[in-house]
Protein backbone atom coordinates (compact mmCIF):
# COMPACT_ATOMS: atom_id res chain seq x y z
CA UNK A 1 0.00 0.00 0.00
CA UNK A 2 1.57 3.47 -0.91
CA UNK A 3 2.00 5.99 1.23
CA UNK A 4 -0.82 8.38 1.50
CA UNK A 5 0.24 12.00 0.66
CA UNK A 6 -1.06 15.52 2.08
CA UNK A 7 -4.21 16.32 0.47
CA UNK A 8 -3.62 19.41 -1.75
CA UNK A 9 -6.10 21.44 -3.03
CA UNK A 10 -6.71 22.57 -6.65
CA UNK A 11 -4.60 26.31 -6.31
CA UNK A 12 -1.92 23.81 -4.56
CA UNK A 13 -2.11 22.20 -7.91
CA UNK A 14 -1.98 25.03 -9.90
CA UNK A 15 1.51 26.09 -8.44
CA UNK A 16 3.39 23.33 -8.63
CA UNK A 17 6.53 23.57 -10.93
CA UNK A 18 8.84 21.60 -10.14
CA UNK A 19 9.92 18.87 -12.31
CA UNK A 20 9.09 14.83 -11.37
CA UNK A 21 5.92 12.64 -10.00
CA UNK A 22 4.41 14.95 -6.80
CA UNK A 23 1.69 12.85 -5.44
CA UNK A 24 -1.43 15.05 -4.24
CA UNK A 25 -3.34 13.24 -1.92
CA UNK A 26 -6.38 11.44 -1.28
CA UNK A 27 -6.13 8.61 -3.81
CA UNK A 28 -2.57 6.89 -3.27
CA UNK A 29 -0.76 6.58 -6.00
CA UNK A 30 -2.29 9.99 -7.83
CA UNK A 31 0.39 12.18 -8.80
CA UNK A 32 1.09 15.24 -11.46
CA UNK A 33 4.02 14.53 -13.21
CA UNK A 34 5.66 17.78 -15.01
CA UNK A 35 8.09 17.38 -17.69
CA UNK A 36 9.47 20.82 -18.39
CA UNK A 37 6.16 23.16 -19.45
CA UNK A 38 3.69 19.45 -19.97
CA UNK A 39 1.67 18.37 -16.86
CA UNK A 40 0.02 14.95 -16.80
CA UNK A 41 -1.64 13.08 -14.61
CA UNK A 42 -0.41 9.40 -13.25
CA UNK A 43 -1.77 6.80 -11.44
CA UNK A 44 1.12 4.48 -10.06
CA UNK A 45 -0.19 1.08 -8.75
CA UNK A 46 0.48 -2.45 -8.19
CA UNK A 47 -0.81 -4.63 -10.65
CA UNK A 48 0.33 -8.44 -10.40
CA UNK A 49 3.63 -7.64 -8.36
CA UNK A 50 4.84 -5.12 -10.80
CA UNK A 51 4.53 -1.41 -10.40
CA UNK A 52 2.97 0.24 -13.40
CA UNK A 53 1.80 3.81 -14.63
CA UNK A 54 -1.49 4.64 -15.84
CA UNK A 55 -1.87 8.15 -17.11
CA UNK A 56 -5.33 9.86 -16.94
CA UNK A 57 -4.62 13.01 -18.95
CA UNK A 58 -2.66 16.10 -19.24
CA UNK A 59 -3.57 19.38 -16.80
CA UNK A 60 -5.49 21.76 -16.07
CA UNK A 61 -7.92 19.90 -19.11
CA UNK A 62 -8.47 17.21 -17.01
CA UNK A 63 -8.92 18.78 -13.18
CA UNK A 64 -7.89 17.27 -9.54
CA UNK A 65 -11.69 16.02 -9.05
CA UNK A 66 -11.52 14.55 -12.59
CA UNK A 67 -8.04 12.90 -11.90
CA UNK A 68 -9.10 11.46 -8.43
CA UNK A 69 -12.36 10.20 -9.88
CA UNK A 70 -10.92 8.47 -12.68
CA UNK A 71 -7.82 6.99 -9.97
CA UNK A 72 -10.78 6.07 -7.85
CA UNK A 73 -12.70 3.77 -10.72
CA UNK A 74 -9.38 2.53 -12.02
CA UNK A 75 -8.32 1.47 -8.23
CA UNK A 76 -11.53 -0.33 -7.66
CA UNK A 77 -11.02 -2.43 -10.63
CA UNK A 78 -7.38 -3.52 -9.49
CA UNK A 79 -9.21 -4.42 -6.24
CA UNK A 80 -11.50 -6.59 -8.45
CA UNK A 81 -8.90 -8.52 -10.07
CA UNK A 82 -9.22 -6.67 -13.26
CA UNK A 83 -5.63 -5.18 -15.15
CA UNK A 84 -7.01 -1.55 -16.65
CA UNK A 85 -3.99 -1.71 -18.71
CA UNK A 86 -4.56 -4.84 -20.29
CA UNK A 87 -8.95 -3.96 -20.63
CA UNK A 88 -7.82 -0.50 -22.44
CA UNK A 89 -5.31 -2.47 -24.44
CA UNK A 90 -8.39 -4.83 -25.61
CA UNK A 91 -10.60 -1.91 -25.93
CA UNK A 92 -8.10 -0.21 -28.54
CA UNK A 93 -7.64 -3.33 -30.20
CA UNK A 94 -11.15 -3.83 -30.71
CA UNK A 95 -11.13 -0.56 -32.08
CA UNK A 96 -8.21 -0.15 -34.53
CA UNK A 97 -10.09 -3.84 -35.96
CA UNK A 98 -13.40 -1.89 -36.48
CA UNK A 99 -11.54 0.94 -38.25
CA UNK A 100 -9.75 -1.36 -40.63
CA UNK A 101 -13.09 -2.98 -41.21
CA UNK A 102 -14.60 0.31 -41.99
CA UNK A 103 -14.32 0.36 -45.44
CA UNK A 104 -15.86 3.40 -47.19
CA UNK A 105 -17.86 2.47 -50.44
CA UNK A 106 -15.30 4.50 -52.98
CA UNK A 107 -12.15 2.74 -51.73
CA UNK A 108 -14.16 -0.10 -51.64
CA UNK A 109 -15.10 0.28 -55.71
CA UNK A 110 -11.13 0.99 -56.20
CA UNK A 111 -9.90 -2.24 -54.80
CA UNK A 112 -12.30 -4.01 -56.63
CA UNK A 113 -11.45 -2.84 -59.90
CA UNK A 114 -7.87 -3.46 -59.48
CA UNK A 115 -8.57 -6.88 -58.08
CA UNK A 116 -11.03 -7.62 -61.07
CA UNK A 117 -8.32 -6.41 -63.23
CA UNK A 118 -7.03 -9.17 -64.69
CA UNK A 119 -10.21 -10.86 -65.18
CA UNK A 120 -11.06 -8.22 -68.04
CA UNK A 121 -10.09 -8.38 -70.91
CA UNK A 122 -9.02 -4.65 -71.71
CA UNK A 123 -8.93 -1.19 -70.16
CA UNK A 124 -12.15 0.11 -71.80
CA UNK A 125 -13.73 -2.35 -69.81
CA UNK A 126 -13.08 -1.02 -66.18
CA UNK A 127 -13.53 2.14 -67.48
CA UNK A 128 -17.29 1.48 -68.31
CA UNK A 129 -17.22 0.21 -64.61
CA UNK A 130 -15.94 2.82 -63.55
CA UNK A 131 -18.03 5.84 -65.16
CA UNK A 132 -21.35 4.00 -64.36
CA UNK A 133 -20.11 3.71 -60.65
CA UNK A 134 -18.76 7.78 -60.62
CA UNK A 135 -21.76 8.69 -62.05
CA UNK A 136 -24.71 6.85 -60.93
CA UNK A 137 -23.46 5.24 -57.01
CA UNK A 138 -20.71 7.62 -55.65
CA UNK A 139 -22.93 10.80 -55.12
CA UNK A 140 -24.88 8.68 -52.91
CA UNK A 141 -22.46 5.58 -51.47
CA UNK A 142 -19.53 6.91 -52.00
CA UNK A 143 -18.83 8.63 -48.36
CA UNK A 144 -20.40 5.55 -46.80
CA UNK A 145 -18.80 2.28 -44.91
CA UNK A 146 -20.04 -0.77 -46.65
CA UNK A 147 -21.03 -1.83 -43.62
CA UNK A 148 -23.73 0.78 -43.26
CA UNK A 149 -25.02 0.86 -46.99
CA UNK A 150 -28.80 -0.48 -46.58
CA UNK A 151 -31.86 -0.89 -49.04
CA UNK A 152 -32.53 2.65 -48.52
CA UNK A 153 -29.08 4.05 -49.82
CA UNK A 154 -29.50 1.75 -53.19
CA UNK A 155 -32.70 3.16 -53.52
CA UNK A 156 -31.77 6.34 -53.70
CA UNK A 157 -29.40 5.64 -56.09
CA UNK A 158 -31.63 3.73 -58.60
CA UNK A 159 -35.12 5.49 -58.30
CA UNK A 160 -33.86 8.54 -60.24
CA UNK A 161 -32.48 6.32 -63.20
CA UNK A 162 -34.61 3.31 -63.38
CA UNK A 163 -37.30 4.86 -65.60
CA UNK A 164 -35.47 7.43 -67.21
CA UNK A 165 -32.51 5.08 -68.14
CA UNK A 166 -33.25 1.59 -67.24
CA UNK A 167 -30.79 -0.45 -68.94
CA UNK A 168 -28.46 2.04 -67.09
CA UNK A 169 -30.04 1.53 -63.94
CA UNK A 170 -29.92 -2.31 -64.39
CA UNK A 171 -26.16 -2.07 -64.88
CA UNK A 172 -25.65 -0.09 -61.97
CA UNK A 173 -27.66 -1.99 -59.43
CA UNK A 174 -25.85 -5.10 -60.95
CA UNK A 175 -21.87 -3.16 -60.21
CA UNK A 176 -23.21 -1.80 -56.45
CA UNK A 177 -23.87 -5.64 -55.42
CA UNK A 178 -20.63 -6.79 -57.03
CA UNK A 179 -18.94 -4.29 -55.24
CA UNK A 180 -20.46 -5.01 -51.67
CA UNK A 181 -20.68 -9.13 -52.43
CA UNK A 182 -16.94 -8.24 -52.67
CA UNK A 183 -16.62 -6.25 -49.88
CA UNK A 184 -18.59 -8.80 -47.34
CA UNK A 185 -15.86 -12.04 -48.61
CA UNK A 186 -13.08 -9.89 -47.54
CA UNK A 187 -14.58 -9.03 -44.31
CA UNK A 188 -15.69 -5.29 -44.99
CA UNK A 189 -19.61 -5.90 -44.12
CA UNK A 190 -22.17 -8.63 -43.01
CA UNK A 191 -25.72 -9.53 -43.41
CA UNK A 192 -27.70 -9.75 -46.98
CA UNK A 193 -26.89 -7.58 -49.75
CA UNK A 194 -29.19 -4.31 -50.31
CA UNK A 195 -28.53 -4.51 -54.00
CA UNK A 196 -29.68 -7.90 -54.51
CA UNK A 197 -32.35 -8.30 -56.87
CA UNK A 198 -34.14 -11.47 -55.97
CA UNK A 199 -36.04 -11.39 -53.19
CA UNK A 200 -35.17 -7.98 -52.32
CA UNK A 201 -35.32 -5.07 -54.90
CA UNK A 202 -37.95 -6.51 -57.00
CA UNK A 203 -39.91 -5.62 -54.21
CA UNK A 204 -39.24 -2.37 -54.38
CA UNK A 205 -38.69 -1.51 -57.53
CA UNK A 206 -41.01 -2.79 -60.98
CA UNK A 207 -39.25 -5.09 -63.94
CA UNK A 208 -36.55 -3.60 -65.86
CA UNK A 209 -39.40 -5.34 -68.68
CA UNK A 210 -42.44 -3.80 -67.81
CA UNK A 211 -40.68 -0.41 -66.89
CA UNK A 212 -42.15 2.34 -69.09
CA UNK A 213 -39.55 4.24 -71.03
CA UNK A 214 -39.31 8.13 -70.87
CA UNK A 215 -39.06 9.74 -74.20
CA UNK A 216 -35.93 11.89 -74.45
CA UNK A 217 -34.77 14.09 -77.12
CA UNK A 218 -33.69 11.76 -80.59
CA UNK A 219 -30.11 11.82 -80.13
CA UNK A 220 -27.48 10.50 -82.22
CA UNK A 221 -25.60 7.69 -80.83
CA UNK A 222 -21.85 8.78 -80.03
CA UNK A 223 -19.87 6.47 -82.34
CA UNK A 224 -21.96 8.21 -85.07
CA UNK A 225 -20.71 11.59 -84.44
CA UNK A 226 -17.88 12.47 -86.72
CA UNK A 227 -19.44 10.45 -89.90
CA UNK A 228 -22.25 12.63 -89.10
CA UNK A 229 -20.02 15.50 -89.03
CA UNK A 230 -18.74 15.16 -92.19
CA UNK A 231 -21.84 14.96 -94.05
CA UNK A 232 -23.21 18.30 -92.39
CA UNK A 233 -19.74 19.98 -93.32
CA UNK A 234 -20.43 19.22 -97.05
CA UNK A 235 -24.03 21.46 -96.87
CA UNK A 236 -23.88 24.20 -97.43
CA UNK A 237 -25.64 27.54 -95.63
CA UNK A 238 -25.32 29.30 -92.27
CA UNK A 239 -27.54 26.28 -90.30
CA UNK A 240 -25.17 23.81 -91.06
CA UNK A 241 -22.06 26.14 -89.67
CA UNK A 242 -24.44 26.96 -86.49
CA UNK A 243 -25.25 22.96 -86.32
CA UNK A 244 -21.60 21.89 -85.77
CA UNK A 245 -20.58 24.74 -83.73
CA UNK A 246 -24.03 23.69 -81.43
CA UNK A 247 -22.56 20.17 -81.36
CA UNK A 248 -19.13 21.34 -80.52
CA UNK A 249 -19.70 23.50 -77.70
CA UNK A 250 -22.56 21.16 -76.75
CA UNK A 251 -24.87 24.43 -75.90
CA UNK A 252 -28.32 24.59 -76.23
CA UNK A 253 -30.54 25.66 -79.51
CA UNK A 254 -31.33 28.84 -78.29
CA UNK A 255 -27.85 29.72 -76.68
CA UNK A 256 -26.11 29.09 -80.62
CA UNK A 257 -28.57 31.20 -82.87
CA UNK A 258 -28.85 34.07 -80.02
CA UNK A 259 -24.52 34.50 -79.72
CA UNK A 260 -23.27 38.01 -80.47
CA UNK A 261 -19.73 38.82 -81.65
CA UNK A 262 -19.51 40.48 -78.07
CA UNK A 263 -19.88 37.63 -76.13
CA UNK A 264 -16.56 36.40 -77.38
CA UNK A 265 -13.20 36.29 -76.91
CA UNK A 266 -10.82 34.53 -79.42
CA UNK A 267 -7.46 35.23 -77.35
CA UNK A 268 -8.47 33.57 -74.32
CA UNK A 269 -10.70 30.64 -76.99
CA UNK A 270 -14.12 31.59 -74.63
CA UNK A 271 -17.54 31.95 -75.54
CA UNK A 272 -19.49 34.45 -72.25
CA UNK A 273 -22.93 33.82 -72.63
CA UNK A 274 -24.47 36.20 -70.05
CA UNK A 275 -26.98 35.36 -67.98
CA UNK A 276 -30.16 36.51 -69.48
CA UNK A 277 -29.26 34.33 -72.09
CA UNK A 278 -29.03 31.15 -69.93
CA UNK A 279 -31.96 28.94 -68.90
CA UNK A 280 -30.51 28.30 -64.98
CA UNK A 281 -30.32 32.67 -65.54
CA UNK A 282 -26.47 32.49 -64.36
CA UNK A 283 -23.27 33.92 -67.15
CA UNK A 284 -21.63 30.59 -68.71
CA UNK A 285 -18.18 30.20 -69.94
CA UNK A 286 -17.46 27.64 -72.86
CA UNK A 287 -14.27 26.96 -73.51
CA UNK A 288 -13.40 26.93 -77.70
CA UNK A 289 -11.73 24.08 -78.93
CA UNK A 290 -9.65 25.01 -82.45
CA UNK A 291 -12.27 23.65 -84.22
CA UNK A 292 -14.78 26.39 -83.44
CA UNK A 293 -12.32 29.07 -82.76
CA UNK A 294 -12.03 28.37 -86.73
CA UNK A 295 -15.66 27.95 -87.55
CA UNK A 296 -15.69 31.70 -85.72
CA UNK A 297 -12.75 32.75 -87.66
CA UNK A 298 -13.97 31.51 -91.24
CA UNK A 299 -17.15 33.70 -90.57
CA UNK A 300 -16.98 37.60 -91.73
CA UNK A 301 -16.86 39.26 -88.13
CA UNK A 302 -19.62 41.44 -87.23
CA UNK A 303 -19.70 44.39 -84.84
CA UNK A 304 -20.62 44.00 -80.83
CA UNK A 305 -24.52 42.85 -80.60
CA UNK A 306 -24.69 41.55 -84.18
CA UNK A 307 -25.57 38.07 -84.58
CA UNK A 308 -22.98 35.62 -85.60
CA UNK A 309 -25.23 33.11 -87.22
CA UNK A 310 -27.19 35.31 -89.36
CA UNK A 311 -30.66 34.43 -91.18
CA UNK A 312 -30.62 34.74 -94.80
CA UNK A 313 -32.85 38.14 -94.43
CA UNK A 314 -30.68 39.13 -91.28
CA UNK A 315 -31.72 38.84 -88.08
CA UNK A 316 -31.57 35.38 -85.72
CA UNK A 317 -31.97 31.70 -86.98
CA UNK A 318 -35.00 30.00 -86.26
CA UNK A 319 -34.85 26.28 -84.40
CA UNK A 320 -36.94 25.02 -87.39
CA UNK A 321 -34.21 25.81 -90.03
CA UNK A 322 -31.53 23.65 -88.05
CA UNK A 323 -34.21 21.23 -87.38
CA UNK A 324 -34.43 21.39 -91.75
CA UNK A 325 -30.92 20.72 -91.82
CA UNK A 326 -31.74 17.38 -89.85
CA UNK A 327 -34.45 16.71 -91.83
CA UNK A 328 -32.82 17.15 -95.14
CA UNK A 329 -30.10 14.74 -94.18
CA UNK A 330 -32.56 12.30 -93.04
CA UNK A 331 -31.31 12.22 -89.61
CA UNK A 332 -34.00 11.24 -87.18
CA UNK A 333 -32.37 13.43 -84.03
CA UNK A 334 -33.09 16.83 -82.59
CA UNK A 335 -30.81 19.92 -82.18
CA UNK A 336 -31.29 19.68 -78.14
CA UNK A 337 -30.29 15.65 -78.45
CA UNK A 338 -26.39 16.31 -79.39
CA UNK A 339 -26.28 17.23 -75.91
CA UNK A 340 -27.29 14.06 -75.13
CA UNK A 341 -24.25 12.29 -77.04
CA UNK A 342 -22.30 14.59 -75.69
CA UNK A 343 -23.17 13.61 -72.41
CA UNK A 344 -22.76 9.75 -73.22
CA UNK A 345 -19.52 10.24 -74.88
CA UNK A 346 -18.30 11.81 -72.04
CA UNK A 347 -19.74 9.31 -68.91
CA UNK A 348 -19.18 6.49 -70.80
CA UNK A 349 -15.94 6.69 -72.47
CA UNK A 350 -13.65 9.47 -70.59
CA UNK A 351 -12.64 9.89 -66.94
CA UNK A 352 -13.56 13.36 -66.82
CA UNK A 353 -15.18 13.61 -63.58
CA UNK A 354 -19.01 13.70 -63.42
CA UNK A 355 -18.78 17.63 -62.01
CA UNK A 356 -16.75 18.69 -64.96
CA UNK A 357 -19.23 17.01 -67.13
CA UNK A 358 -22.19 18.76 -65.77
CA UNK A 359 -20.99 21.86 -65.35
CA UNK A 360 -19.77 21.56 -69.37
CA UNK A 361 -23.57 21.28 -70.02
CA UNK A 362 -24.62 24.31 -67.76
CA UNK A 363 -26.46 21.90 -65.44
CA UNK A 364 -27.39 22.98 -62.19
CA UNK A 365 -26.25 20.17 -59.65
CA UNK A 366 -28.75 18.77 -57.28
CA UNK A 367 -26.55 17.87 -54.51
CA UNK A 368 -25.55 20.64 -52.59
CA UNK A 369 -22.13 19.61 -51.22
CA UNK A 370 -21.05 18.69 -54.95
CA UNK A 371 -22.25 22.16 -55.55
CA UNK A 372 -20.36 23.91 -53.48
CA UNK A 373 -17.23 21.64 -54.41
CA UNK A 374 -17.58 22.87 -58.28
CA UNK A 375 -18.81 26.73 -57.50
CA UNK A 376 -15.53 27.14 -59.71
CA UNK A 377 -16.08 26.99 -63.54
CA UNK A 378 -13.67 24.31 -63.52
CA UNK A 379 -12.60 26.09 -66.93
CA UNK A 380 -8.98 23.91 -67.19
CA UNK A 381 -10.67 20.52 -67.07
CA UNK A 382 -13.66 21.82 -69.64
CA UNK A 383 -11.18 22.85 -72.02
CA UNK A 384 -9.28 19.65 -72.19
CA UNK A 385 -12.91 17.64 -72.06
CA UNK A 386 -14.24 20.05 -75.21
CA UNK A 387 -10.38 19.97 -77.14
CA UNK A 388 -11.16 16.02 -76.32
CA UNK A 389 -14.94 15.84 -77.24
CA UNK A 390 -13.42 17.92 -80.73
CA UNK A 391 -10.78 15.49 -81.84
CA UNK A 392 -13.50 13.01 -81.03
CA UNK A 393 -15.93 14.10 -83.41
CA UNK A 394 -13.27 14.52 -85.91
CA UNK A 395 -12.11 10.73 -86.09
CA UNK A 396 -14.07 9.22 -88.33
CA UNK A 397 -14.46 12.22 -90.37
CA UNK A 398 -10.80 11.78 -92.29
CA UNK A 399 -10.96 14.81 -93.97
CA UNK A 400 -9.40 18.26 -93.89
CA UNK A 401 -11.00 21.31 -92.86
CA UNK A 402 -13.88 22.86 -95.31
CA UNK A 403 -14.44 25.99 -96.38
CA UNK A 404 -17.23 27.43 -94.61
CA UNK A 405 -19.84 29.20 -96.88
CA UNK A 406 -22.73 31.35 -95.19
CA UNK A 407 -24.20 33.13 -97.88
CA UNK A 408 -25.89 30.48 -99.89
CA UNK A 409 -29.64 29.29 -99.07
CA UNK A 410 -30.09 27.00 -96.24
Amino acid sequence: MPKIAKELSPLEVSRLNKPGFKAVGVVPGLGLQIRGQARSWILRVKIADKVRDIGLGGYPGVTLAMAREAARQLRSKIESGIDPIQERKVRNDELRAAQRKRLLFVDACRQFLEDKQTEWGNAKHRQQWENTLRTHALPVLGNLAVDDIELAHVLEVLKPIWHKTPETAKRTRGRIEKVLDWAKVHGHRDGENPARWQGNLENALPSIAKVRVVKHHPALPYHEIGAFIKRLRERNGTAAVALEFLILTSARSGEVRGATWQEFDLKKREWIIPAERMKARKEHRVPLSDRAVEILTEIPKGQGDEIVFKAVRGGVLSDMTLGAVLKRMEVPVTTHGFRSTFRDWAGETTAFPREVIEHALAHQLKDKAEAAYARGTLMEKRRKLMAAWAEYCEQATNAPGTVIQIRTSH
